[in-house]
C-alpha cells in the first residue's frame, strides 16, 4: 500500500472534512491524500454536469413546458398565417411594409425560439449558454413590444384600410409576451449567460432602427409614428423615445441575465 493511499486511510478513518475546489483542474492530479470519498465524489459530479455538455433526460416539469412552448410557438405561426392571408385576400398586403414591423419580425423569431426550445426541453434537462443568450433576446423583445403596443399604439386610430382580425394582434402584443415573461420566470433549466451577452440582445434593435431611419427617409413610411422625424414632436421627440425605449430593453435584458446567473447553478447542484 501506498503513502498516498494510506493518507486517504487515516483521512476517511479521522472524518476530516477538507476544502476542496469546486471541479477538477485541468492537468493536474486530484489531491487524493486530503479527500475524503464523499468529497471526492461530490467534487467529480460538479465537474461533469456544471462542465460537462452532456445533456441528461428533461424532468417532467420541463416537459410541461416543451408542450406549452411548442403550442404557443405554433399559435404565433397561425396568427402571422392569418394576417398575411387575409390581407391577400382583401388586396392589403404590402411586404415591404409588413415585414418592417419590429412586432412582425421579433414573432418571427419567437417562432423559431419556441418551437426549437419546445424541443430542447423536452430531450434534455438544461439550455446551453448561447440558446439562453438568445431566449433573453425574445424576452426583452416580447416585453417591450407588448409594452410599446398597449401604452403607445393600441389607442391610435386605423387609417381606414382592411384590419386584419382582431386575435392575432392580442397574440403578438398581449398574450404572448406573457407567456414569454412567465416561461423565463418559472421554467427550469436556464444557463448562466455572461453579461456580454447584452450586445447579443440589443444588437437587432439597433440595426433594425438603422434599416427604418434610412429606408423612411427614401419612402417616406415609417412602421411607427413616434419615429417620424416629421410628427408632432419633432426629430426630439424621436430621440426620446428612442433612447427610452433602448435603455427599457437594456434594463430587461439586464435583469434577466441575473436572474439566470443567480439560479444556473443552484438548479445544477440541487438534489
Amino acid at each position: 500500500m501506498t503513502t498516498g493511499e494510506n493518507g486517504t486511510k487515516n483521512s476517511i478513518a479521522r472524518g476530516a472534512d477538507p476544502v476542496i475546489p469546486e471541479k477538477l483542474p485541468r492537468g493536474h492530479s486530484f489531491p487524493f491524500e486530503h479527500v475524503t470519498t464523499s468529497h471526492y465524489c461530490e467534487a467529480v459530479t460538479k465537474t461533469l454536469v456544471i462542465d460537462s455538455p452532456v445533456r441528461v433526460s428533461a424532468p417532467t416539469s420541463r416537459r410541461a413546458f416543451a408542450v406549452m412552448r411548442v403550442l404557443v410557438g405554433l399559435l404565433v405561426l397561425a396568427a402571422l398565417v392569418t394576417q398575411i392571408t387575409a390581407d391577400l385576400l382583401h388586396d392589403s398586403f404590402t411586404p415591404g411594409e409588413y415585414f418592417s414591423y419590429f412586432t412582425i419580425e421579433s414573432s418571427m423569431m419567437n417562432v423559431v425560439v419556441l418551437l426549437v426550445g419546445g424541443a430542447i426541453a423536452w430531450r434534455w434537462d438544461r439550455d446551453t449558454e448561447l440558446f439562453t443568450s438568445v431566449r433573453v433576446a425574445i424576452l426583452s423583445y416580447a416585453v417591450i413590444t407588448g409594452l410599446v403596443y398597449n401604452v403607445l399604439l393600441r389607442n391610435i386610430p386605423g387609417d381606414g384600410g382592411y384590419e386584419p382580425p382582431r386575435w392575432c394582434n392580442e397574440v403578438m402584443h398581449v398574450w404572448v409576451p406573457v407567456f414569454i415573461l412567465l416561461d423565463w420566470m418559472l421554467a427550469p433549466g436556464r444557463a448562466r449567460v455572461p453579461w456580454k451577452r447584452l450586445w447579443l440582445v440589443i444588437s437587432f434593435p439597433l440595426a433594425w432602427l438603422a434599416f427604418t431611419m434610412i429606408r423612411g427617409a427614401i419612402t417616406l413610411w415609417y412602421p411607427y409614428p413616434f419615429l417620424e422625424p416629421a410628427g408632432p414632436g419633432g426629430i426630439p421627440s424621436l430621440l426620446v423615445y428612442v433612447v427610452g425605449i433602448a435603455a427599457f430593453i437594456i434594463v430587461v435584458a439586464s435583469a434577466a441575465i441575473g436572474l439566470a446567473r443567480l439560479t444556473a447553478r443552484r438548479e445544477v447542484v440541487a438534489p
